[in-house]
């Protein structure tokens, strides 16, 4: 056997090994669970999340999903809590403790000060006899499963199962909380994420900056606005003062004979595509793609076609909507 093949024949093998470890989990998860998530929709502080080495890892990312889907969290450091970070933690708060053997010594003074200030107290672990299963009132045990490894030794299948109760843990308090798209770009405005969930009204240019003329406006006027406003388009109302029509590059050419003997109800396309202010910009960006323009005038949600915004391709991709 070559060696890529040995290769892709161990990733197989972890792969497989890692997934069958998630389905003994997913099996076995019992009452304490439940009463893990329960317990953390009562607290009135935050879930203080804590492990040393890979745990500490799991936990770390543990405490930014809580986080970042409406669950307050933090981190804490074992070893760090021993030299003040205790302070951190206060008797409104609930303590997840992670520890695959649940005998990790740096938990020691963690699992002491949880249970001198009666702070609730869960234990993430795979031995139910261990000293974090007896300290804690809350065990959520995983399957001793071994790992995916050919020592049997290094944090595989354990750490792979830690992070998707962690996880489960996040979505279960989520659905409870019925937590949204929307509340998710709340804590998470930055990076690809945060850019998918942007509404328009989110990266549009309000009423002040929109180009506007009516229909009996003179072209001359037109072109001064659409030079002033900086959007390369006018557009057009109605005498109700709704949209009724567009003025683009491609109109000013076809009409550029006696262009500016002119108005712009002359001039304009009608009924030209615009967006609400509460669609997602990627549904903004997919318009203009669809329709080879560079700009969406915004207008009323209720149907009015009341002109509220405009919004330009290049606001969508400076803010990282592609």
């Amino acid at each position: 056997m070559d060696r890529s093949n040995k290769f892709l024949e161990t990733a197989r093998r972890v792969i497989r090994s890692e997934a069958a470890a998630l389905e003994t989990l997913a099996e076995g998860l019992d009452g304490g669970f439940a009463d893990a998530v329960e317990r953390i929709l009562e607290t009135r502080g935050r879930v203080i999340v804590s492990g040393i080495g890979k745990s500490g890892h799991i936990a770390r990312k543990i405490a930014a999903t809580f986080a970042s889907t409406g669950t307050p969290s933090q981190f804490v450091h074992p070893a760090e809590a021993s030299h003040g970070d205790l302070g951190m933690i206060t008797t409104s708060d609930v303590v997840l403790a992670i520890s695959n053997s649940g005998e990790a010594p740096e938990l020691a003074n963690l699992l002491a000060y949880s249970r001198r200030f009666g702070i609730p107290l869960i234990g993430l672990t795979s031995q139910r006899d261990s000293t974090l299963a007896r300290e804690a009132d809350i065990v959520i045990e995983m399957p001793r499963t071994g790992e995916a490894c050919t020592t049997g030794v290094v944090p595989t299948n354990s750490t792979t199962m830690t992070l998707a109760v962690g996880d489960a843990l996040a979505v279960s308090l989520m659905d409870h909380r019925a937590f949204t798209a929307e509340d998710f770009r709340d804590y998470h405005p930055g990076g690809k994420l945060g850019s998918r969930l942007a509404r328009v009204r989110d990266l549009m240019h309000g009423e002040d900056r929109v180009p506007l003329a009516g229909t009996e406006t003179p072209m001359s006027d037109c072109l001064l606005t659409i030079s002033q406003k900086g959007f390369g388009v006018v557009g057009v109302l109605d005498d109700d003062g709704y949209l009724a029509g567009i003025v683009t590059d491609g109109d000013l050419r076809r009409n550029m004979v006696g262009l500016l003997d002119k108005t712009a109800g002359d001039v304009m396309t009608r009924s030209p595509r615009s967006i609400g202010p509460d669609a997602l910009a990627e549904e903004a960006v997919a318009v203009m793609e669809d329709n080879k323009i560079t700009c969406l005038f915004v207008v009323d949600p209720e149907g009015s076609r009341r002109v509220v915004g405009i919004l330009h391709i290049h606001d969508c991709l400076r803010a990282g909507v592609v």
